[in-house]
């Protein structure tokens, strides 16, 4: 029996993927809010606590690039999150999971994977092939 061709996922399913997007990002903005307590040097569980009052050139150079890291880290994060709600607002219009290229619905093993996917696979590497 061939399966019927779907131009959009279930109500159900569209209910499992908002339940995988919110726990991902409940995660994603604990990991933002501790990358910016890095980049702010506002945690209470900082080293500064019990380290030695001297410092050498080489501590301040490694701290910084630590912060600069995180700093990069914190962007990247926050761009994700922006993403993830963006697929709950899809969901919300019943649009999730549907290519943005192609408008063929999106595997669910890649959404799964990748909850805030806009394209398929096929679609992602024939633009990256384009550029």
């Amino acid at each position: 029996m061939a399966e019927e061709i779907k131009n959009r996922y279930s109500d159900e399913e569209l209910a499992e993927f908002r339940a995988i997007i919110e726990e991902k990002l409940a995660a994603a903005k604990a990991e933002y809010k501790t990358l910016r307590e890095i980049v702010m040097n506002s945690s209470t569980n900082d080293i500064e606590d019990t380290s030695p009052s001297f410092k050498t050139v080489e501590d301040d150079g490694a701290n910084q690039l630590s912060k600069e890291e995180a700093g990069h880290l914190a962007q990247r994060q926050y761009k994700f999150i922006q993403n993830l709600e963006a697929a709950l607002v899809r969901i919300e219009n019943k649009t999730y999971g549907i290519c943005r290229a192609t408008g063929k619905l999106i595997p669910k093993e890649r959404l799964r994977l990748v909850p805030h996917a806009t394209l398929t696979v096929e679609a992602k590497e024939m633009m990256s092939k384009g550029k």
